[in-house]
């Protein structure tokens, strides 16, 4: 029903084949400070930060925003508590402004590959559930939650785990943008694990960050196969 799908299908999944580095590099001069992006919103009266060196974090900024919170000056309790050598208002301020740049990046170079995966399963539901479930006279939300969530289930953990593991994984996009920087608040555990490894010459450390990196994928994705299992009907017990 929808005219030039093939189309938009097509270039919504470029991104997802199209090489990281050269990506990277475009979203380098789209979002530099003088760059399109600041450019655009400067048409609207916005004045767009210097993204990729810019540590603030996102939480602050919006709470500043509206008033709740001085992101130059917070309160007493969050700023003299600290965890890990962070004080708890940089705990809560959310990620910085340049990981958000990057996580940007990211999702637009892999929801076309989770679209095609998604598509497929969609186009593999059994088309007799749907016309049981609407002679059953079921709305449209019943449908999804009731018909289409169920028959997608071993797709969304699929899905899920996938992009947990590209997530704990990221390490083209920081390296060739960022590399830790603003103030290490775009480090990743791969792009640590490089640096220690083959920047510090401390490969024990590196080794040691990938092992880390490894056991938290792999508890993550137990915990998600745990919640995805499934569960068939209660039996009672009989007396």
């Amino acid at each position: 029903m929808l005219r030039g799908r093939g189309a938009l299908r097509t270039a919504f999944f470029f991104p997802s084949v199209t090489s990281s580095i050269a990506v990277s590099t475009v979203f380098l001069f789209l979002f530099q400070g003088s760059g399109a992006v600041n450019t655009a919103l400067s048409w609207i009266g916005v004045k767009g930060p210097n993204w990729f060196n810019d540590p603030r974090g996102v939480l602050s900024l919006v709470l500043g925003g509206l008033g709740v919170v001085d992101p130059n000056h917070p309160a007493g309790a969050l700023a003299e508590h600290s965890f890990m050598g962070l004080s708890w208002f940089e705990w809560l301020s959310g990620p910085s402004v340049a990981m958000c740049t990057i996580i940007l990046l990211a999702v637009w170079t892999t929801s076309g590959t989770f679209m095609l995966i998604f598509l497929a399963a969609l186009q593999d539901i059994p088309r007799e559930l749907e016309e049981a479930a609407a002679i059953e006279g079921v709305s449209r939300f019943q449908m999804l939650r009731h018909v289409t969530l169920p028959a997608l289930r071993p797709v969304l953990f699929l899905v899920l785990t996938l992009g947990l593991i590209g997530t704990w994984q990221v390490f083209d996009q920081v390296y060739v943008m960022s590399q830790g920087a603003p103030g290490n608040t775009t480090l990743t555990p791969a792009f640590l694990s490089y640096s220690s490894a083959f920047g510090d010459a401390d490969f024990g450390q590196g080794a040691a960050i990938a092992f880390i990196l490894l056991t938290l994928i792999l508890t993550m994705t137990a915990v998600q196969r745990f919640l995805f299992r499934e569960r068939g009907p209660r039996t009672r017990r009989t007396r």
